[in-house]
Order: C-alpha cells, then sequence, then structure tokens
C-alpha cells in the first residue's frame, strides 16, 4: 500500500478515502489521529490491525457539530452539556451510553461511547465533508503518540491509505477522557483539560486510580491508554523522582554516551549526557507539547536510555505524569 501525503487543499481526497472505508491519519490540536468511517465496522477493524493494536482497547468517535451527538448516544445528561458548551471545540472526551449505531468494534464491545469534537480547522472540516470519525493516536500502539505529519509517517507509511498534514499538534498530548456514563464524574485520562478545570463547571469529579496506577490484567479497559503500556520509545525510560541536584547527581553517576536526558531550559550545562530540551521548569504545558517529539528525537538519536523528570501530579503536570510514568513501565526511581 502506497501512503499519500495530502495537503490542507485535499480535504476531499482525505473523505473520499473515508467514505470508501479507508484510514487516514488527520491532525488534530493534541495528536495525530488515525481515522475511519465510526459507522463502518470493518472500517474501524482496520484501524486496529494498522497500529497493532489490542481489540479491547476502546476508540474514540471524532465530531464537528453538536447535532451529530444524538445518533451516536442514548443519553447526553446535563453535565455533559454544561462541559460541552465551556469546553467543546477542545481537547475533552466524553463517556456516554453508547447507541445501537455504534458498532461494537468502536467501543470494545462495551456500552458506552467516548465521543470528542476536535478544535483543529482541518479535523473539523474533515468530519464536516466525511462523518463521525473513531481515530485513536495514528502511531505503532505503544509507542510515543505522533505530533508531526512526519511521525505518523515513521510509523504508517504503508499501512495506511493517507495522512493529511495539518502541521504541529498544539497541545502534544492525547485529550483528558471523563466518564459520565456511570455515577460521579471519573476522569479516566488526563489531558488538555484538567480536573481544576472540569470542577469548577460541574463540581465533584474523581481521579480514576488508573491514571497513576497500571490496570489489573483482567480489569476492563473503559478509556484509551488505562491498560497497556504506552508512549514508549524503543530506549528503556528511567523517570526520576527527586530535585533538579539530584537528578543531575544520578545522571553524572548512571549515564554514558548512548544516554539522553529530558531537561529543562538552562540546565544542558549542569547534565553529563545528551540533553533533549523540553521547555522551562515551571512550564507543564511545554513539557506536554514537547514530550512525544522529545522521546522519539532519542530514538532517533539511537539512545538507549532516556532520563525524565518526574513532573507534580496537578494541572497539566498530571497528564504529563500520566504519560511518562506509562512510558517508563510504572517503575519510578525515588532520588
Amino acid at each position: 500500500m502506497k501512503t499519500l501525503m495530502l495537503g490542507a487543499d485535499q480535504i476531499e481526497t482525505a473523505a473520499q478515502i473515508l467514505r470508501s472505508g479507508g484510514l487516514v491519519a488527520m491532525p488534530t490540536e493534541t495528536v495525530y489521529g488515525l481515522a475511519a468511517d465510526a459507522l463502518n465496522g470493518a472500517a474501524v477493524a482496520a484501524i486496529f490491525r494498522a497500529k497493532g493494536r489490542p481489540m479491547d482497547n476502546p476508540l474514540i468517535v471524532h465530531i464537528a457539530a453538536l447535532d451529530q451527538i444524538s445518533g451516536l448516544v442514548r443519553e447526553f445528561p446535563p453535565a455533559a452539556r454544561r462541559l460541552a458548551e465551556v469546553f467543546w471545540p477542545g481537547p475533552l472526551t466524553m463517556i456516554l451510553p453508547r447507541s445501537a449505531a455504534v458498532p461494537a468494534e468502536v467501543s470494545a464491545g462495551l456500552d458506552t461511547v467516548a465521543i470528542r469534537f476536535p478544535s483543529h480547522p482541518l479535523a473539523q472540516k474533515l468530519i464536516a465533508v466525511s462523518c463521525p470519525l473513531a481515530a485513536p493516536s495514528a502511531n505503532l500502539s505503544g509507542s510515543p503518540s505522533p505530533t508531526t505529519a512526519a511521525h505518523v509517517m515513521a510509523d504508517m507509511n504503508g499501512r495506511i491509505d493517507a495522512v493529511l498534514d495539518g502541521g504541529e499538534c498544539a497541545v502534544g498530548l492525547e485529550s483528558t477522557v471523563i466518564t459520565l456514563a456511570q455515577g460521579t464524574p471519573r476522569i479516566l485520562r488526563p489531558g488538555g483539560v484538567t480536573a481544576e478545570q472540569i470542577r469548577s463547571v460541574i463540581g465533584e469529579t474523581v481521579i480514576d486510580r488508573a491514571v497513576t496506577q497500571p490496570l489489573g490484567k483482567d480489569e476492563t479497559a473503559a478509556s484509551p491508554g488505562m491498560k497497556y503500556k504506552h508512549y514508549a520509545p524503543r530506549a528503556e525510560v528511567l523517570l526520576l523522582d527527586g530535585d533538579d541536584s539530584a537528578f543531575e547527581a544520578y545522571i553524572r553517576a548512571s549515564g554514558d554516551d548512548k544516554s539522553a536526558a529530558l531537561c529543562y531550559n538552562g540546565e544542558e550545562s549542569r547534565l553529563s549526557c545528551l540533553c533533549i530540551p523540553i521547555g522551562d521548569k515551571e512550564d507543564d504545558n511545554a513539557y506536554a507539547h514537547n514530550l512525544f517529539s522529545a522521546l522519539r528525537k532519542a530514538d532517533e538519536l539511537g539512545c538507549s536510555r532516556v532520563f525524565a523528570h518526574c513532573p507534580k501530579q496537578e494541572g497539566m503536570g498530571l497528564a504529563v505524569y500520566n504519560r511518562v510514568i506509562r512510558a517508563a513501565g510504572f517503575h519510578i526511581i525515588k532520588l
């Protein structure tokens, strides 16, 4: 299969591929998504094959207008409406009771469906001229998510029909996922909309323990990114929890010419290994934006190990922590 690289003026070509049951990687404000017609079970199944993704890992359906909700869910409760009014379009996914129109392949057999209204203009245009689109990240399963079209091609060239190039993604991490399908709203995956922002709109909201801990092998994943090791480069990721001086000392003792550090701006001169900048120390949004591209950069440079700072577990820092702890296989080195 030849994978086409499409520009912003080739939306209709991408839409034709999708309407015919094909796969197109599209830009969103979070990461690039691997899209298929969400109401075509065979097309959705092809996403799993292309990515090598386990079939029990549910997908997110992307819409481009609120009126598309009615055909996808059985219920759109008041709390969901309030969140949509504030955060859509944007990096928030809501899990709701799914309608019979949504194929089981999308929801991994669950009775719910995850819905998102992305803010990226090309994603909106593509959905508007095609259909609601099921779209996980457009990478090989388990590897760092792609934030540029080049990242997609590195993983998916020859596996999918086309990539729609919309430039670099603004947020850099996948959307926040919250379930509103039962009981108290629960955040299953943190992202660009923080828990604090959500609570300011709907009140009590809990953070699922799977945000910071692995699910048991027999537990069901209710959201993408919960059950399996995710976001990991080929290099081993070492998540270091300690102050800057302890971080530097550990690298001096353990680093070598095959090691790299994800470093804050200005930290390079104090570290005894290759440095890949991730932004200012107090800027969790920059860490989020740069994380996946930095992990991919480590692989491009042939690194065998990557040292990463452990972010604080609040605000956008919780989203970064959720990704990097999975990349490190839930192993934290306390300094």
